[in-house]
């Protein structure tokens, strides 16, 4: 299982004290998930949420990006077939076939940035496919 998570700190609004919220992204059975939970040190207020499928919150992601930075997905051999790619791109993006090349030309020159599960997650789709593919942290 591939995860990534930061605990963040932040004023608690029902009492005005230190909430502690741990949030993350991970890949389960082969699709993405995010998590959240958080407690108050002053007062009772505590939660845990989690979900599958569809986009992660931004302020999860933006809080992975700040902490651990973003990843960068890459083909190995820019010259696999297409068709296996865009598959890939339309699976795990649920986007059309006009956004997924434009995601493949991405790909293919500059590499595509997310956070570290979601490229993983891309990569294992194009591994199934037999597209190599490479996930490195950025600088």
């Amino acid at each position: 299982m591939i995860t990534q998570g930061v605990t963040v700190e932040t004023r608690c609004d029902a009492c005005g004290g230190v909430l502690t919220r741990d949030v993350g992204q991970f890949i389960d059975r082969g699709r993405l998930w995010w998590g959240t939970e958080g407690a108050c040190r002053s007062c009772p207020l505590a939660w845990c949420e989690e979900d599958s499928g569809g986009e992660t919150p931004e302020e999860i992601r933006q809080a992975l990006l700040s902490e651990h930075g973003p990843a960068r997905l890459w083909l190995i051999a820019p010259e696999t077939s297409p068709v296996a790619v865009l598959r890939a791109l339309r699976e795990v993006h649920g986007v059309t076939l006009a956004q997924a090349k434009a995601l493949a030309d991405d790909l293919k020159t500059t590499g595509l940035t997310g956070t570290l599960v979601e490229m993983e997650l891309v990569a294992a789709r194009l591994r199934q496919r037999s597209v190599m593919a490479a996930v490195e942290a950025e600088p």
